[in-house]
């Protein structure tokens, strides 16, 4: 059933928020302190691609001081964006029955985006981690 889950996906938003990740990944890594977070955009990617399946955990343990600065740049840089896209895509699926699950995956990745450092995407089936 994630199969089909994640190909309606994929189809119906999944591939916009994938290319904007993408996008944000190479804007950043054009610049030497943009590096970190470009290289973080990529690993979301392709965390993103297929969330039916998956759930985002935060790591043990925490990062600490380090990991707040980091969260606090990604807000500034490519995040509340990344976070707004999930959002706005999430409240238009969600006017539709059929599209509620889909705006629940949206809902799902959204703390992803808005704060990814601390968090993962995890298979829920392997525990195989993707960003």
């Amino acid at each position: 059933m994630s199969l089909l889950g994640n190909i309606l996906f994929f189809v119906f938003g999944g591939f916009v928020i994938f290319l904007g990740y993408i996008l944000g990944g190479i804007l950043l890594c054009l610049t030497i302190i943009g590096i970190p977070f470009g290289i973080q955009c990529f690993k979301i990617a392709g965390g993103v691609l297929a969330p039916f399946g998956r759930e985002v955990v935060e790591t043990e343990p925490p990062g600490g001081a380090l990991s707040i600065i980091l969260n606090i740049l990604w807000i500034i840089l490519p995040g509340l964006e990344l976070a707004v896209m999930h959002l706005l895509l999430a409240l238009f699926f969600a006017l539709t029955i059929v599209g509620i699950p889909i705006a629940a995956q949206h809902v799902k990745l959204l703390p992803l985006a808005l704060l990814p450092f601390g968090r993962r995407v995890r298979d829920i089936e392997s525990g195989r981690t993707y960003a």
